[in-house]
């Protein structure tokens, strides 16, 4: 099979170097051309930052525009919102500029004593009253007589400003940009959920029977403030954990499905549901209590009400026992516990399972609080989390700092090898091990096309990221199917397994997408 070559970086990506390839294009002082440098974050290239930097080229023949590391922004909420390749990139498609760096320190300070540049570029802002920063900067340049140069700033834009305003749909670009910079091609995409059907999953978790009862609304009672419907038809899904499963399944992941099921009507739809899904169950009976069941109520597309039928108590010895036994004796290369909250996973419980996970299989860990108690940090040591803003939030006691220095604090406390942090519509960011790796986070956009039932969205991001973690070793690659997935959970009414051609129909459009913004 000939594979396509990956996304492409464009021509003028060549201007973007590290120091050390600047330092052998420009030599050292003194030059033969003047060399003029400027410094910021760059978000959102806006007029203000055309008429600084146009001014500061005028005033020299080598223009030099740093980009501070996306590390080193921590103001404001989902800040940078471009990351560093594509800011550099921005920059660098400017014929005004020659050369771009990424500067990996928190100050450009170090920089500008390595490159030495004969003028340093400031905005006039600073001018009349210098901060201490920009104090420090003009110290470092006129130790070795360089000089500061402030720019007209007659017109001035805010990128926090303009973000706020409105954020630009940049999804595909920022796609593109982190692909580019992690080596990562389509074909890549393609192959990891082509390879799927060779692996083996265990899913442990919480079932839950989600229903849609769809009703017609006939008006408000008379004598009371309710509203009067008339029921039209109900689906029932297996949701929970179970739509975990089912999804690994259908992705093409040999799947067995440990859980615990009341002895009632449900229980039998549930295996029935899984067995057609081809899942193999392994489900223990507790005669006291009910399978969880919970029934929306829809009127007109919104939904009404919600009546849950649950019973939250720790499942008693014997059934912990027997997930124990059939967590010890099923071949997998990947276990997942997908955590509800409804009895499985109590916090003495967590321990006990995990121990029982066998060595050397990946171990991909879960837990959903959406009207529930729980905590992520339960499930420590895991190859990867998946948790969404909130449980983060209240796993950490923390309901004010901003979301980077919060999943660097979960990723820290849980002391897992990878994270990723579900942001809703705001997409995703993730977490690794800096290591030999370019950074130690980066972020994806959301890719939903057309919303409508958001619910389901993370059981299909931690099936796709799970099984493409264990593909590819390769958590941006997971990430990326993770969020693909979720997109197609997102554009659909209720919890309906993501298929591998719609997977790849998604990649396909994104693909086409890339190459056009990219020409």
């Amino acid at each position: 099979m000939i594979e396509t070559p990956g996304p492409r970086p464009p021509s003028y990506a060549g201007k973007v170097v590290t120091v050390e390839q600047l330092l052998k294009k420009i030599g050292s002082r003194p030059r033969a051309k003047r060399v003029v440098m400027c410094h910021g974050v760059f978000d959102i290239v806006h007029p203000g930052h055309l008429r600084h930097l146009a001014y500061a080229k005028e005033k020299a023949d080598i223009l030099i525009a740093s980009v501070t590391a996306d590390e080193h922004i921590t103001k404001a909420e989902m800040r940078p919102y471009v990351p560093q390749e594509l800011r550099a990139l921005n920059l660098a498609a400017l014929e005004t500029v020659d050369y771009v760096i990424i500067d990996s320190n928190p100050t450009p300070i170090a920089n500008i004593k390595r490159i030495q540049p004969d003028y340093f570029a400031k905005g006039y802002e600073y001018f009349s009253k210098l901060p201490p920063k920009t104090q420090e900067e003009q110290d470092a340049v006129e130790a070795y007589g360089g000089e500061m140069l402030f720019t007209p700033g007659d017109v001035t834009y805010s990128s926090s400003a303009l973000i706020t305003v409105q954020p630009p749909r940049l999804q595909v670009e920022k796609l593109l940009a982190l692909m580019q910079a992690e080596g990562i091609s389509f074909d890549d995409l393609r192959n990891a959920e082509r390879s799927f059907a060779s692996y083996r999953v265990h899913v442990v978790g919480d079932t839950i029977v989600d229903a849609y009862s769809y009703c017609t609304l006939l008006g408000a009672a008379p004598k009371s403030p309710t509203f009067s419907v008339r029921h039209q038809s109900t689906e029932r899904f297996s949701g929970g954990a179970a739509i975990v499963a089912k999804h690994m399944r259908a992705a093409g992941a040999e799947v067995t499905y440990t859980t615990v099921l009341g002895d009632d009507a449900l229980k039998q739809f549930v295996l029935d549901d899984l067995e057609s899904a081809g899942v193999h169950s392994a489900a223990f009976v507790e005669h006291t209590r009910p399978t969880t069941y919970k029934q929306r109520f829809i009127a007109d597309g919104q939904k009404m009400l919600q009546v849950d039928q649950v019973d939250n108590r720790a499942i008693p010895e014997k059934a912990l026992e027997f997930i124990r036994e059939s967590l010890r004796s099923t071949k997998a290369d990947v276990v997942v516990f997908s955590d509800f909250r409804h009895g499985m996973f109590v916090k003495e419980n967590v321990p006990l399972l995990a121990a029982a996970i066998p060595g050397g299989v990946l171990k991909v860990a879960d837990s959903q609080v959406s009207n529930r108690w729980g905590n992520i940090l339960d499930f420590t040591a895991f190859d990867l989390l998946t948790p969404n803003e909130r449980e983060a939030r209240f796993a950490l006691g923390d309901q004010d700092s901003t979301v980077r220095p919060l999943a660097s604090e979960l990723f820290r406390r849980a002391g897992c090898r990878y994270l990723i942090l579900k942001l809703g519509e705001r997409g995703l960011i993730g977490y690794r091990s800096a290591g030999p790796m370019p950074r130690e986070f980066f972020t994806i956009d959301s890719f939903v096309e057309h919303l409508v039932d958001p619910i389901g969205a993370g059981d299909a991001l931690l099936a796709q990221a799970a099984l493409g973690l264990v593909a590819t070793k390769n958590i941006v690659v997971a990430a990326i199917l993770g969020a693909i997935g979720a997109a197609l959970a997102c554009e659909r009414q209720g919890n309906v397994p993501v298929r591998p051609d719609e997977v790849q129909t998604r990649i396909d459009l994104l693909e086409r997408r890339a190459v056009y913004s990219n020409e």
